[in-house]
């Protein structure tokens, strides 16, 4: 079979992402704190960008080269509008000014700095850094839980292949102090074999028969029954430092899963006590903690502060949608700076990339902040209700509903509304967290997912502790209050979304 060269025209059409395009895709999609972090890396790469502190001398740079001839003429017309006023008002001040001046040669620095020595405290006899508080008392950062237990094992008479062997130990520690031994995925996905203590123990060169003492010590560092490998054994150790009772160890040892259903008559037959008995050691056994980790957390959700992106105020009877561009540099170009460099032939090309870089970033940066406001704007135009009376009265809306709007595509909006946040009188929320399903409603209406999981939450924070609803009654209270028609198994769904026990774990017993 022969081969041969042939010359063929083939007309096609395909969207080409020009790297300008692919920036203001991905500054759109960026959160706030990403696109402050995108800015100062761009100022620092970028001899052309200047922001905020850089404005004045972008401003004298262009009034010295010419490129803001009218608005120096404008501002020295207004000048000389005001010049007579202006001599008026600050004759007097020119006196009192040059008066002061006056008293403030006359004045003999010197001795008045030598006095200002004389006056200052004379240092104690321990002087320099000796005086300053330990580095301790002026950390700022929060010790990790693995720091922290390395900071016991240093302070540990451990020999040095126990100490290895502790090391191996507190690596392997989860993020609730737990110690993990799933030996992970292979790079082709495959799973590999767990670990065992006899594992880590020929790592660290220490006998296999030693590795459970060390383990055992270790798990009585601070917090007490870290390094645990289940809920049992991290309560068990608390409860033996805590000198809990053989009925209350015998709970830990055999019946958690009891004590989690609720089942305490089946925990009194097995260990044929009374029931009172049962409610005294749960009691108790509630008091350890299951999570050694908790207070180690490295980012703690109760002091996370939020920063709206968008504003939406109500000024008589309309909705105002306004931008938070306080933390945001405005970014200039330096003028001035870009026409002496390009003067310079060397320099020309590398000061012509730069240029065009700054100003496709500015309008990629202005155009999001375009963007934002007008989803925001159609998201308060359909959501008037929610703004004006709570959840209860979010409707349903998709991100179709905004992209047929506001004429983009649904990935825009997908992209727009990921990581911004909004601040409204009902409160901060995400942007994405407008867009809910449809629920059905007997004789209104359809009404928002988000309001039925509110609903929900509230019937069950009225409920009667000691008798909780089931899902099945929730339905019904739904359906007969509300006119929610739903199904047993979405009640049950939106009560895990929304973090919620089941009712049998939510009956409290004493």
């Amino acid at each position: 079979m022969g081969m041969e060269m042939k010359l063929q025209f083939k007309l096609s059409q395909q969207l080409v992402m020009t790297p300008q395009l692919v920036q203001a895709i991905r500054l759109l999609q960026l959160s706030r704190l990403e696109l402050v972090e995108e800015i100062r890396k761009e100022l620092d790469g970028n001899p052309l960008l200047a922001d905020d502190s850089g404005e004045s001398v972008s401003s004298k740079s262009r009034d010295a080269s010419g490129t803001t001839s009218r608005e120096a003429q404008d501002l020295d017309g207004r000048s000389n509008l005001t010049l007579e006023r202006a001599n008026s008002e600050h004759s007097d001040t020119d006196l009192a000014m040059r008066d002061t001046e006056k008293r403030v040669k006359e004045v003999d620095w010197e001795q008045f700095l030598e006095n200002r020595q004389l006056q200052q405290a004379m240092p104690s006899q321990r002087g320099g850094f000796e005086e300053l508080p330990p580095i301790e008392q002026n950390l700022t950062r929060n010790l990790s839980l693995q720091e922290h237990l390395l900071w016991q094992l240093q302070m540990s008479d451990f020999v040095e292949n126990e100490c290895r062997f502790a090391e191996l130990v507190i690596g392997n520690l989860d993020e609730r102090g737990y110690l993990d031994m799933s030996g992970g995925e292979n790079p082709d996905g495959t799973k590999r074999p767990d670990l065992t203590l006899d594992d880590l123990a020929n790592e660290a060169d220490l006998n296999p028969e030693d590795a459970p003492e060390v383990l055992a010590m270790l798990q009585r560092f601070d917090p007490v029954g870290v390094a645990a490998r289940d809920l049992s054994e991290c309560l068990r150790i608390q409860a033996e430092v805590l000198g809990y009772d053989a009925i209350e160890m015998a709970i830990i040892k055999d019946h958690l899963h009891n004590v989690e259903r609720r089942n305490f008559p089946a925990i009194a037959k097995a260990l044929k006590i009374s029931l009172e008995e049962v409610y005294e050691a749960v009691q108790e056994i509630q008091k350890l903690e299951s999570v050694p980790a908790r207070n180690f957390a490295e980012v703690d959700d109760k002091t996370i502060a939020i920063t709206p992106d968008v504003y939406v105020i109500k000024d008589g009877d309309l909705w105002v949608v306004t931008d938070n561009d306080k933390g945001l540099q405005r970014l200039f170009i330096n003028e001035g700076l870009a026409q002496r460099m390009l003067k310079d032939p060397k320099a020309k090309e590398f000061i012509s990339e730069k240029l065009r870089s700054a100003q496709w970033l500015i309008r990629a940066i202005e155009q999001r902040r375009r963007t934002i406001i007008k989803v925001t704007e159609c998201i308060v135009e359909k959501q008037k209700d929610f703004l004006e009376r709570g959840v209860a009265y979010l409707k349903p809306m998709i991100l179709r509903d905004v992209a047929e709007s506001v004429g983009m595509h649904e990935s825009t909006i997908s992209r727009v509304t990921s990581n911004k946040y909004v601040h409204t009188p009902q409160g901060l929320f995400e942007l994405k967290y407008f867009f809910n399903s449809s629920i059905h409603r007997v004789a209104d209406e359809d009404i928002a997912s988000e309001s039925v999981k509110q609903a929900i939450k509230k019937i069950i924070a009225a409920e009667d502790k000691s008798n909780p609803l089931s899902d099945q009654a929730i339905v019904k209270i739904l359906e007969d209050q509300d006119g929610i028609r739903i199904a047993r198994r979405t009640v049950a769904k939106y009560r895990e979304m929304l973090g919620i026990l089941s009712s049998s774990k939510r009956k409290k017993m004493f």
